[in-house]
């Protein structure tokens, strides 16, 4: 084994020449790259039709590569086209330019308004750069700058690749490339100058065509003449006269007699600033020829209201501030607050004199004293009315986030029952000043689980933006809820039905704060017909008006107990629970009197038919159709129910969290169908009440008909007849039914304890809205304001019909319907939302400002109107966009007026000095030239094909692009040579 070691170990110490340099390697990843794109070989295209590299597709490819440690990233940029047949290829000569060559002299897209830097200074559409891979690198020194060259040379020239390469040199902002295209025989050298300033020589035509011609060093004596493309771009920045038409809202008018309160349920649009900040007018003169035009240091030809081409490209001011964006976000940063509304407002807000919480907190204990008790005074209106007087007394009149004025108006507008003399009653508890719509917008509530445009929640939200932009912030936005809390608990202590919200249990389809609202309603109506009934009814038995008195005073205790033990649930509930519960217990004391009477409570525990028969039926609504009772043939009496208890959906997740918690086993099972049970119950109660005698067959047959199984059979005597009988679930051991029957007491519904109890719920509603900080307020009325925003969006759109904001508004409404449906969205997808509002509030602002600008209103013609209308649409929609008959076309003229009015502010020529113009062709040139000021940018690209670098070379492209700016000066040229005998 030593032996045969020694030979590999001579082997090292060779110097071996063959392996592979850094730069060796750099190459073969180049031509690996080129190889894996199948970038070899040429591959003819159709010529390039007119405007593209605008209208076309581009896309790209990436690699990266390294050259030892240092990082390149290699991209593929190319137009994408439709594939050529492959007949056509087979045809392709042998020695054709490559496609990049033949692109040089294409003059149907110069000058493209979107493109890559190189296509619009090479015109190539298909090209592949290598940059280094980090923004902050860059290749600096001549040497690596010719050493990336002379690999891009080697990599084409091994691969036979015919597709531009380009590399980047200098730093990224400078856009310096170098590269080159070679093809069969020939090749093109992709060079480049960047200067800050420019020599004064080549800031014309005639200097510029000496450099090309000597860049070209043509052999032949009378040059091929040159072909000319000049592009010079003026920019209007000084509108004049035409102001902004955005107009402030007037936030003096908000709380001013004249308005009202209309106001508050308006949202503001537009921008506050000119959403339009430039205008650059670009002048063209596409195919000129040498010697035609004169250009140089001492006179010019060129003319801009001569020129052949007018387009125009507006620049849009970057994030203009919009109002309802700014609304929108303003209210949408509540969200992310931490404070209390007693935070906010200041810990002093329902501080109570000591006198006052002794009076209420002996409150029960005045009841048993001899002294007739004074209980007016403990009445939560009576509370809340000295809270009111203690919140003014400690903020002071100065220090109360919102005036008077602004209060009024507000609560006005969010309850406008509130201003006729007498309080509504519940007649007209909803708004119906906005009949329901059925289109889109009225039910985008559905969609965004907001609340419906004329509800309350939605008024309430959009007067707390309104509260937050203007008046007072934070602080109004908390001592508006204050408000709105305190007035929800006046309207629940008075029987006053609140306004603007739909009749009926909470709508799920809703938003949880419009459900609660929704929810204390209902419990208003409950109340409110239960003491109407109380009154009205005739006291027939010593229970009913005892029972009576005792609910009302219950009702003015509850409120006092509640508002002293807010930090104490179980005092509360038991409070409120004490005031149902009584009902029944005055019931349980007096039957046996009422037994004597021949109402028999205990019969119903006995559970004899017979017994049940001779009660005296109580509760009835109306008689049954056809049915009658079974064992007696009495007609079936539907009774009067208890309705089921409406729920939010808080609370019916709450109940599904506690039934499912019951578990699997038969306990927990036999529990859930319980809980589940307390409504049949009561229905089967009311049922025996309305239908003395009655067995568990009767109640199902009107109950649930389907399991009540009726079949014909033949009887003894042969005739037909109709056997009936419960179906099979009805008859399984322990069923819920039969024991609920076996349970049930005939009890009609007036008399049950109730299966909704109004008092209670309505004080967890009172709870819940009070302990609400604004960031859950913000949250729970943010669906509502991005409703608003995006009606008030579609509102200003339909008045402008712009197509393309039509489909934005269609992703917002999509979007938005998807991020709300969820119970806490993210704030990220929610500020998206907020943007694409602000974004398509931006684009109608632009579209008034260029209509106004443009004068589409003054226009007298109907054809002129149309034409400079969907001039003002496609200037929104189109990065560049031509004019019409240029200067000489009807929004040329308009634009040619708006350059000479802001030429005449500047050189603060007077309006008499226009008559002075008519005069000799010369003066009047002069004149015109004054018209614009000197051009922004000027572009000039330069073209010929001449043999190079022998008079018998073949005639190939020649290329030089050239731009003039203010303090950026570029010539990009692109000199092809013949390489078969050099």
């Amino acid at each position: 084994m030593a032996a045969d070691s020694e030979p590999e170990s001579e082997v090292f110490e060779i110097t071996d020449f063959t392996t592979a340099s850094e730069w060796e390697r750099f190459i073969s990843k180049v031509e690996e790259v080129l190889n894996d794109w199948k970038l070899i070989g040429n591959s003819l295209g159709k010529p390039l039709e007119k405007g593209v590299f605008t209208s076309g597709t581009w896309e790209e490819k990436s690699d990266e590569i390294s050259f030892a440690d240092f990082k390149f990233s290699v991209t593929h940029h190319y137009l994408v086209q439709e594939s050529t047949d492959k007949e056509g290829k087979d045809e392709v000569p042998e020695d054709v330019i490559p496609q990049s060559m033949q692109d040089l002299l294409c003059m149907n897209n110069d000058f493209p308004p979107r493109a890559h830097c190189l296509v619009r200074w090479y015109g190539l559409r298909e090209f592949v750069v290598i940059a280094p891979a980090a923004n902050s690198d860059a290749v600096l020194s001549e040497s690596k700058c010719n050493l990336l060259l002379s690999s891009v040379s080697i990599a084409l020239g091994n691969t036979g690749c015919q597709v531009p390469l380009f590399v980047q040199i200098h730093h990224k902002w400078r856009r310096m490339y170098v590269g080159e295209c070679q093809g069969p025989g020939v090749r093109t050298d992709f060079e480049m100058v960047h200067l800050r300033k420019v020599p004064n020589q080549y800031t014309h035509l005639s200097g510029l065509l000496d450099i090309f011609k000597s860049k070209i060093g043509c052999p032949l004596t009378p040059l091929p003449p040159v072909n000319i493309a000049i592009r010079f771009t003026y920019v209007l920045q000084d509108w004049q006269q035409y102001f902004w038409p955005q107009q402030p809202p007037d936030i003096d008018a908000l709380v001013g007699g004249e308005v009202g309160g209309l106001e508050f349920g308006k949202l503001p649009f537009g921008a506050c600033e000119d959403p339009i900040s430039e205008l650059h007018l670009a002048t063209t003169w596409p195919h000129l020829t040498e010697g035609i035009v004169v250009d140089n240091d001492v006179y010019s030809d060129l003319d801009p209201m001569q020129a052949p081409h007018w387009s125009v490209r507006v620049r849009k001011a970057d994030n203009p501030q919009c109002l309802l964006g700014d609304f929108v976000t303003e209210f949408f940063k509540i969200c992310r607050r931490k404070e209390s509304t007693d935070e906010i407002l200041g810990r002093s807000t329902f501080e109570e004199e000591g006198r006052e919480i002794a009076d209420i907190t002996h409150a029960l204990s005045k009841l048993t004293e001899p002294a007739p008790v004074p209980i007016h005074k403990l009445s939560v209106s009576n509370m809340v009315h000295t809270a009111k007087k203690k919140i003014r007394k400690h903020r002071g009149v100065e220090e109360s986030p919102l005036n008077n004025d602004v209060l009024n108006t507000i609560l006005l507008f969010l309850f406008p029952d509130a201003a006729s003399e007498k309080p509504l009653d519940g007649t007209s508890s909803t708004d119906n000043s906005n009949p329901p719509l059925e289109s889109e917008e009225y039910n985008l509530y559905n969609q965004f689980k907001s609340a419906p445009s004329d509800s309350l929640t939605y008024k309430l939200a959009l007067c707390l933006c309104m509260i937050n932009f203007y008046h007072g912030g934070l602080k109004g936005v908390a001592h508006l809820w204050q408000e709105f809390v305190l007035e929800m608990r006046f309207r629940w202590e008075n029987n006053f039905l609140i306004p603007g919200l739909a009749s009926g249990p909470p709508d799920l389809r809703c938003c949880l704060l419009h459900q609660k609202l929704q929810m204390l309603n209902c419990c208003i109506e409950r109340k409110k017909a239960r003491d109407e009934g109380r009154k009205t009814s005739p006291s027939d038995n010593v229970t009913n008006t005892y029972s009576g008195d005792a609910g009302k005073s219950g009702d003015q205790l509850g409120p006092d107990n509640l508002r002293e033990t807010d930090k104490d649930k179980g005092e509360v509930g038991k409070s409120w629970d004490s005031w149902s519960d009584s009902e029944e217990e005055f019931f349980e004391c007096l039957s046996d009197t009422e037994e004597l009477k021949g109402n028999g409570q205990e019969s119903g525990k006995k559970g004899g038919p017979k017994e049940m028969a001779s009660l005296k039926p109580e509760g009835r609504l109306h008689q049954h159709g056809k049915l009658t009772l079974l064992h007696n043939g009495e007609p079936l009496y539907i009774p009067v129910t208890q309705e089921p208890a409406p729920m939010t959906e808080d609370l019916l997740e709450e109940q599904s969290e506690v039934l499912a918690k019951l578990g699997t086993s038969a306990e927990g099972a036999h529990l859930r169908a319980r809980m589940q049970s307390a409504c049949l119950l009561s229905d089967m109660e009311s049922f025996k009440a309305a239908n003395p005698g009655c067995f568990l067959e009767d109640f199902v047959r009107w109950y649930s008909p389907r399991d009540y199984i009726e079949e014909e059979v033949v009887d003894e005597k042969g005739n037909m007849v109709l056997k009936g009988e419960l179906s099979a679930r009805m008859k399984i051991p322990s069923n819920m039914w039969v024991e609920a029957w076996e349970t049930a007491k005939p009890i009609p519904a007036r008399r049950q304890r109730r299966l909704f109890d109004d008092t209670r719920e309505a004080e967890k509603v009172l709870h819940y809205l009070a302990v609400q900080k604004p960031a859950d307020l913000a949250r729970h009325l943010l669906p509502c304001v991005i409703h608003a925003a995006v009606l008030k969006v579609k509102e200003e759109e339909s008045l402008e019909s712009i197509s393309s904001v039509k489909k934005i508004i269609k992703q917002i409404i999509s979007h938005s319907s998807k991020v709300l449906h969820f119970p806490n969205p993210e704030d990220k997808k929610l500020e998206e939302i907020i943007h694409q509002i602000t974004n398509v509030e931006a684009i109608i602002a632009r579209a008034r400002s260029l209509k106004a600008k443009f004068g589409t209103e003054k226009c007298e013609q109907e054809e002129e109107k149309e034409d400079l209308e969907r001039f003002v649409s496609c200037l929104l929609e189109h990065p560049e966009v031509l004019v019409v008959g240029a200067g000489r076309g009807h929004a040329g003229r308009i634009i040619h007026k708006l350059f000479v009015n802001a030429q005449r502010a500047a050189t603060m020529t007077p309006a008499e000095e226009e008559l002075k113009r008519m005069g000799p062709p010369e003066e009047k040139r002069q004149n015109l030239a004054a018209d614009f000021p000197p051009p922004a940018g000027r572009e000039v690209i330069l073209r010929t094909a001449v043999p190079r670098p022998a008079p018998y070379s073949r005639a190939l492209p020649q290329r030089m692009y050239s731009v003039l700016t203010k303090e950026d000066f570029r010539l990009a040229g692109a000199f092809s040579s013949d390489t078969s005998f050099f």
